[in-house]
């Protein structure tokens, strides 16, 4: 259900709150609230909680505020996402109706998952099945976990640049392997920029969640259509 701006701006402000508090139940119940008023969660998540993290993001960035704020924030949204938003997508989500398979996770030696979160939240709101694997994820975990799963993508977050390596070693892995055709690569997060991504060999880079959705939906349409 479409809400007025003001609305908007009251659940922004609340979630505002619950991060500087660190409070995951305020979040929680912000969310319950949102999807009890008919607002769907990939609504509420482009509406409130996308605005909130990048601000809470560009504050970071110009050094307002600092690692324990960025954490806070990751844990609140990631209980959101745990106890409501998930849930949601998954009782609006059938298996007929999965466009999709997504391995996620941040790069071996990497543990921020403020980013990768809502990249997984957002791919699952739009029909990919995910599993996200969490933090500090070796190239082999992902290829064990995305041929366990049959997944069509493997999704790798790099935040910081002493992990951006393990991006390429999963590339060449998968070449040792013989399994660079069967899975696509896409990689985003701070550390990473287009042409670097490029020039490793992935299928795709996402700047931002909006971004990763799209290329991860443009990277399957071949193989729908059945060219690959």
């Amino acid at each position: 259900m479409q809400q007025d701006e003001s609305n908007i701006e009251v659940m922004r402000e609340r979630l505002r709150a619950g991060i500087t508090a660190g409070n995951k139940l305020q979040g929680v119940q912000l969310a319950q609230e949102a999807l009890a008023a008919q607002m769907s969660p990939l609504e509420f998540f482009h509406a409130v909680i996308d605005p909130v993290l990048v601000e809470v993001g560009d504050r970071f960035s110009r050094l307002e505020i600092f690692l324990p704020e960025l954490m806070r924030a990751g844990m609140v949204v990631k209980a959101m996402q745990e106890e409501v938003l998930e849930p949601a997508v998954l009782v609006g989500t059938g298996e007929s109706s999965i466009v999709g398979r997504v391995v996620i996770g941040a790069c071996q030696g990497d543990i921020h998952d403020i980013g990768k979160n809502m990249v997984a939240l957002m791919l699952q709101v739009n029909g990919f099945e995910v599993t996200d694997l969490g933090t500090n994820v070796a190239p082999r975990t992902f290829i064990e976990t995305a041929r366990q799963k049959q997944a069509d993508i493997i999704a790798m977050s790099s935040l910081l640049t002493t992990s951006m390596p393990y991006i390429r070693d999963l590339v060449q892995l998968l070449e040792g392997y013989g399994l660079r055709d069967q899975f696509l690569v896409v990689a985003g997060g701070a550390a990473v920029t287009h042409d670097w991504a490029q020039s490793v060999g992935v299928d795709g880079f996402g700047e931002d969640a909006v971004e990763a959705v799209n290329v991860c939906q443009n990277l399957l349409l071949p193989r729908k259509e059945g060219h690959v």
